[in-house]
Order: structure tokens, then sequence, then C-alpha cells
């Protein structure tokens, strides 16, 4: 069976390419519309025909013909109007995938320091609710293209069949309510507009009272807290309700404004009925005719203010729609043959806020310790390798320089392991696979995890909780470490992954790692020293960019930084 999957678009920023993207459904879509918004003129001109049937005795044989064709008729078009419906909404599912794959497209592919800028609260409600609302003004244009324009052309080209004046004179009205709905923009732009955002806004709070509401109850801030966010919800229910009066409550005035020609077609027409120029069945069917073409002209006048709502929001999205593509021009590719033995050279390196002109070669099977002072640039060093922070100089891996590898590739490499555990709300399995099947009771051995185990009762099936609340804080660093430990890549890079275990556990989780990795490269960033006499290498980092690079045992005799870390650490 083949497996439906959502690929992004060309040009995903212009609105016309996500109708062009559908083109079978929108031409399924159209044919459909037009036949069915045409056959409703069937439903009043057989109606009108029965009745004349009936007022002249034609007999029980024509009313019974006329009869079935009118039933036919209907039956017809309501198969077009299942058509049209079904395909738009299958245009509407679409384009909200495509929509959201361009925006989770967007933010996978956003730097660290760019991610931190984002608002939360507010990409939550772009990536749902403005993507929603979006689609639904975009469904809404396609659908009212066909039942307001092609009827309203329809209807408006059989009344004025039936009689020029009385059409004229009737439809002056229709055009007042869509100039009152096209003037309404503005407000109705302003208001959407306060109405999202105030939205966004409650999205974040809430987000953060739940992160955060042990600290807020340690602290004593919930009533304060509470407050705030009633105000809070307070503001946005009278945005909401502003916002939807101006879409909404003007409806009835449109419908009275566009049905007024009714009473011409009543004065006008009724005249010509009595003297018999006109017979009952056509005033019937005028009338009918009319009322619909008023009733759908007024919907039209709410369209305009629908579309006006769906702008605010697409807006809002836009500069999430773009595609991301790598630039292969500036892209060295690796065989699978690189993969089997893997070094590391750093020539020249200096990072923003750390080393400066580091000279480095790392072979497989090397572990080097990197520390130094807070705010030395350790981290910003591990992250380097993931892309993350710029660099000047040269990293080479297999060959291949860091800033011109793949993506892919470089995360086929390099494996990395940050201060935060980063846990889903989900089994420790699941933590540690990311949906893989394989045994992970090599990887919990590794980290020490056994006689925790031993105290849940369902295993590895135990759920964290949300961000691994359910477990402490050594237990989330070393499911966080085993994770990393089982998706082993030719490169680790582990930051401070001991802060939370005791030294008699750090120990023994450094032997693993050391046993485990003798095919890998193993950079451990960390400020404890302890077991530092385990790693073949140290990097210590100066807060003034310098560096001193040695054994532990060489630093010890050498440094005078790395003896002050040390010695403070032992006592």
């Amino acid at each position: 069976m083949k497996k439906n999957t959502i690929t992004p678009m060309k040009e995903p920023w212009k609105l016309f390419n996500y109708w062009k993207r559908e083109a079978m459904c929108i031409c399924l879509v159209t044919i459909s519309g037009i036949l069915y918004n045409v056959g409703m003129l069937a439903g009043p001109i057989f109606q009108g025909k029965m009745l004349d049937a009936l007022q002249q005795r034609e007999g029980q044989e024509r009313v019974l013909v006329l009869t079935f064709l009118f039933v036919c008729a209907i039956v017809i078009v309501q198969v077009f109007r299942y058509i049209k419906r079904f395909y738009i909404r299958r245009f509407a599912n679409e384009t909200s995938a495509t929509m959201r794959l361009m925006i989770y497209n967007n933010i996978m592919n956003k730097t660290e320091e760019e991610l931190k800028q984002e608002n939360l609260g507010s990409l939550m409600t772009k990536a749902i609710s403005d993507v929603e609302a979006c689609v639904e003004g975009m469904r809404k244009f396609t659908t009212e293209v066909f039942d307001t324009g092609v009827l309203l052309i329809s209807y408006l080209i059989t009344l004025f069949l039936y009689d020029n004046k009385v059409t004229l004179a009737a439809c002056i009205c229709i055009p007042i309510a869509m100039l009152i709905a096209q003037n309404l923009k503005m407000r109705i732009v302003k208001y959407t507009f306060a109405y999202r955002k105030q939205l966004s806004e409650v999205s974040t709070i809430t987000y953060d009272y739940i992160e955060n509401a042990m600290l807020y109850r340690l602290y004593g801030r919930e009533e304060e807290n509470q407050e705030a966010y009633e105000i809070q919800l307070q503001e946005l229910e009278n945005k909401a309700i502003w916002a939807n009066v101006w879409e909404n409550a003007m409806q009835p005035i449109y419908n009275v404004i566009a049905m007024t020609g009714v009473i011409v077609v009543i004065v006008m027409l009724g005249g010509r009925v009595v003297d018999k120029s006109f017979t009952i069945g056509m005033f019937v069917t005028y009338i009918t005719i009319f009322t619909a073409m008023a009733f759908k002209a007024s919907k039209a006048a709410k369209l305009f203010n629908s579309v006006q709502k769906a702008t605010v929001s697409w807006r809002r999205i836009k500069p999430y729609m773009e595609e991301y593509r790598e630039d292969r021009a500036d892209v060295d590719s690796m065989s699978s043959k690189d993969l089997s033995k893997i070094e590391v050279q750093l020539s020249n390196l200096s990072i923003p806020y750390g080393v400066e002109h580091l000279d480095l070669s790392l072979s497989e099977g090397d572990i080097i310790g990197i520390t130094g002072p807070i705010a030395c640039g350790k981290s910003t060093f591990g992250k380097t390798f993931l892309g993350l922070s710029s660099y000047v100089g040269s990293i080479k891996i297999g060959g291949v320089e860091l800033s011109k590898m793949e993506k892919a590739k470089r995360s086929q490499l390099i494996a990395y392991l940050g201060h935060e555990p980063q846990l889903l709300s989900d089994t420790i399995y699941e933590n540690i696979t990311l949906g893989d099947k394989e045994d992970v009771s090599k990887v919990l051995t590794m980290v020490c995890f056994e006689k925790d185990l031993e105290s849940m009762k369902e295993g590895v099936q135990t759920r964290v909780g949300n961000g691994g609340v359910r477990l402490s804080g050594g237990q989330q660093s070393r499911i966080a470490l085993a994770r990393t430990l089982y998706h082993k890549k030719k490169i680790l890079i582990v930051d401070d992954p001991f802060s939370a275990v005791d030294p008699a556990t750090e120990k023994e989780i450094l032997e693993q790692i050391k046993e485990n990795t003798t095919d890998c490269i193993v950079f451990l960033i960390s400020h404890r020293l302890a077991q530092f006499d385990k790693v073949d290498k140290v990097l210590l980092m100066h807060a003034d960019k310098s560096y001193e690079i040695g054994t532990h045992k060489e630093l010890l005799e050498t440094s005078e930084l790395y003896q002050q870390l040390y010695y403070l650490q032992e006592k």
C-alpha cells in the first residue's frame, strides 16, 4: 500500500501556489461548482412550470413529467454539490498540512539563538490557529467563487431574460451591501490582528504557568498569577468579541439591504400578474430566484470580511513559509567509505567568545576532556560542531571542512548531549530509542541505571512525565546520556553529563564510555576534573581565549590554572 506523504513546495510564500499545487482538486471543484450552481436554476424553473401546468390544467401526465424532471434535476445537482464539497475539503486539508510542514521545516532549521528569540505562545498560535484561519479563508473564497459568483451570474442572466427593467430596479440595493462590507476592511483587519496578538500572549502565559508551576508555588505567586491570568483572559474575550462583531454582526444588515429589492419585484410584477402578461408560475420562479440571489449577494458581502480576517493570519505566518534548501554549490560530499574511520583536524580555529588559534588532531579512540573557568566558551566549542556557532579557521572531519558538510551527513557523524536532558513526556524506552525497537539494556548498564530500574515496577516502560519530572536530576541526565550512547556516532560530544551524579557513579560511567567508544572520538566537556586522569588529552580553555593542551598529569605539573581548579575541587 502506498504511503501518503506531504512534500514541500516551491515558493510557499506565494499564496497562489497553494491553488496551483492542488490543480487537480481545483479543476474538479471548478467543473462540479459550475454544473452545481447553474443546475440550481432548474429547481425554481421546474417549480414555476408545474404551477402553470396545474393552473392551466394541462393534464396529470404533463404534471408528472415535470415533477419527474424536477426530482432528477435536484438529484443531479446534489451529486455535483457533493463532488465540489469533497474536493474543496481535500484542498483545504492538503493546504493546511503543507503550511504546517513549512512552519515545522522553518523551525527545525533555525539556529539556537533564533529559536531563543521566538515567542513560544505566538509560534503555537501561528502553527495551529493562524494556519487554520488562513486555510478556512482560502476554502471559503474558493467555494464562494462558484457558490456565489457563478450562481449570481446565472441567476442574474435568468432574471434579465424574464424582465430587464424589474431586474435593474430590484438589484440596485445589492451593490450597496457589498460596498459597505468592503469599507469595513480596515476595521476588521485591525480588530482581528489585535485578537490574534492577544491569543499569542495568552498561549505564552499559559505555557509559562504550566512549565513553572512549582517555582511559582514555592514563592507563593499563585494568587498574583491567577489575577494576572484572569485579566489577560478577559482582554482576550473582549478582543475576540470585537473581532467577531464586525465580521458576523453585520450579516443581518447585509441581508436587509439586499432583500429590499423584493418590494420592487412585488410592486412591479404584481400588476403584470393581474393583467395576465406574467403567469403565476413565472412570478413564483422570478421571486424565488431573486430571493436566492439577494441572499447569496449578502453572503458575498460577509465573504469579503472573512477574506480580510484570513489575510491577517496569512501575514502572520508568511515569514515562516520558506522552503529550506541547502546550498549544494558549497557542500562537499562524503562517500560511505569515509565513515569507516574518522579523524578530526582543528587548524588555527577561533570561535566567538571562546578559544582562538587552536590546533588539535584527534583520532578514533581518543577521549579529550574540555574544561576551564565559567564563561570561557566550553559549550560554544561543542556546539560549533553542530553548525550552531560560527568559526574562523578550519575544522576538518574525515578530510571534509565542517562548514561545507551536508547537514544529513553531519548528523550521521556527530551525536551531542547538551546541558539539559531534554526528555520527552514518554517512557524511558522511547526516550532512549526515539522510535527504534532495539534492546536498551547495554546502554542502561553503561550509565549505571540497572538499580534504578529495579525500583520501577514498569521498568523501561516507566513514563518519565513532562520533561522527566518524575525522575531525579541524576536519573534524567543518565537517561539522556543513554540516548546519546544508544545513537552512538563516530563523534560524541557530551556537555557536563556528570553534574547530577555522585563521584563513584561518574567514575564507573566514564570507564564504561572509554571501554565502548574505541571506534569513536569523544569530546567530554566538564568542570569536574576528578576523572580526567582517564581521558587521553585535556583542553584547558582560559577566559582570555588562550588555551593549554596536555594530559591530566602534564597540566597538573605545568598549568597554574589547572592546578587551582583541580585542588579546589579535591578540597
